[in-house]
C-alpha cells in the first residue's frame, strides 16, 4: 500500500470549518518562498520532490491540500465555488509573505487555472508565475448530452459524485509512479457534478478576464504530448496574456505532469534558472 510522506507536515487552520495539512519548509537564509499548489485529484504530499528540490536550491516551499482534496475536511472530490480554491490560495500567499522573501507562485494542472483565476480577481504582489500545463481547456470532454443532463442535475443534488475515468499512464511516461498513482488513498477517485461545472466555468473565466491578470513575469510550462490538458487552448490564453513579461515553453514528447516526467531534472533546471533570474 502507498502512503504519503508526511513526516514534515503540520495541521493548520485555513477556515473556520477546515483543518488542512500544510508542507512547509522553511530556512533562515532562504532566497525566497515557493508556494505550490497542487492539481486536479491529488493533493501535497505527491509534491515532496519537487519541495525536495526548490529547498535543496535555497527556498522556503509551501504546500497545502486544496479544499475537498488530501485531507482537508468536508466531502472530498465537492466544492461549492471554485472561489475555494482562490481564498485559500490567496491565503497561502498572506504566509508566504511573512517571511520577507521574493514570492513566486507555482500552479500545476488545475492548480494552475486557480492560480490564475486568483491572479485575475487579486491581483496580489509577487516576484513570478509558474504554470505547469495550466488546466485551461480538457483534452476530452463528455457528450454534449451528458453535460446538459449534469447541468440539470447539478441544480438539485450538486454533491451527486461520478467515478473518474483517469488512467495511471495518461500523466506520466514515469512507470515507476503508476503504482503510486493506482494505490494512493489521497488521490481522488470520484468528484461531485458541481466540482466538474465549477471547473468549466472557472475555464471560461479564465479566458474572459485575462485582461485582468497583472503585470507578473510569468513562465507557462506547457506538456507537448498532454493527454488531460489540451495545448492549443493553453497557447490560445498564452497569446491573449497582456504583459510584457511572459514566456511559453513546449516540452515536446513529455506528458501532462512534467515534473514527475523522466526529463523532470531538466524541467526544474529551466524553472530554476527563470526564478533566479527575476531575484538577481
Amino acid at each position: 500500500m502507498y502512503n504519503p510522506p508526511c513526516k514534515k507536515y503540520v495541521t493548520i487552520s485555513i477556515s473556520n470549518e477546515q483543518e488542512a495539512v500544510f508542507l512547509k519548509r522553511i530556512q533562515e537564509s532562504s532566497k525566497g518562498t515557493i508556494v505550490l499548489v497542487h492539481g486536479a485529484f491529488e493533493h501535497a504530499g505527491r509534491y515532496e520532490w519537487l519541495a525536495d528540490k526548490w529547498e535543496e536550491a535555497g527556498f522556503n516551499v509551501i504546500c497545502n491540500d486544496l479544499p475537498g482534496q488530501g485531507r482537508t475536511d468536508g466531502l472530498r472530490g465537492h466544492i461549492d465555488s471554485f472561489d475555494e480554491y482562490i481564498e485559500a490560495i490567496s491565503g497561502w500567499l498572506n504566509e508566504a509573505k511573512i517571511y520577507r522573501k521574493p514570492v513566486f507562485l507555482f500552479g500545476h494542472s488545475m492548480g494552475g487555472l486557480a492560480v490564475i483565476r486568483m491572479l485575475e480577481e487579486t491581483r496580489p504582489d509577487l516576484n513570478g508565475v509558474i504554470l505547469s500545463s495550466p488546466g485551461l481547456g480538457f483534452a476530452s470532454r463528455p457528450p454534449k448530452w451528458v453535460l446538459f443532463f449534469t447541468r440539470m442535475l447539478e441544480k438539485r443534488i450538486p454533491k451527486f459524485q461520478v467515478k473518474l475515468n483517469l488512467h495511471p499512464f495518461m500523466s506520466t511516461r514515469n512507470t515507476r509512479l503508476h503504482d503510486r498513482n493506482r494505490e494512493d488513498p489521497l488521490f481522488l477517485k470520484k468528484v461531485s457534478i458541481r466540482w466538474y461545472h465549477e471547473f468549466e466555468r472557472a475555464i471560461a473565466q479564465a479566458f474572459q478576464k485575462v485582461s485582468q491578470y497583472p503585470e507578473i513575469p510569468t513562465l507557462v510550462l506547457q506538456a507537448g504530448k498532454d493527454l488531460i490538458i489540451q495545448a492549443q487552448e493553453v497557447q490560445r490564453w498564452f497569446k491573449k496574456l497582456p504583459i510584457q513579461n511572459k514566456k511559453y515553453i513546449e516540452w515536446h514528447g513529455l506528458f501532462h505532469e512534467l515534473f514527475n516526467e523522466p526529463e523532470r531534472d531538466d524541467v526544474f533546471q529551466f524553472t530554476q534558472s527563470f526564478v533566479n533570474k527575476k531575484i538577481e
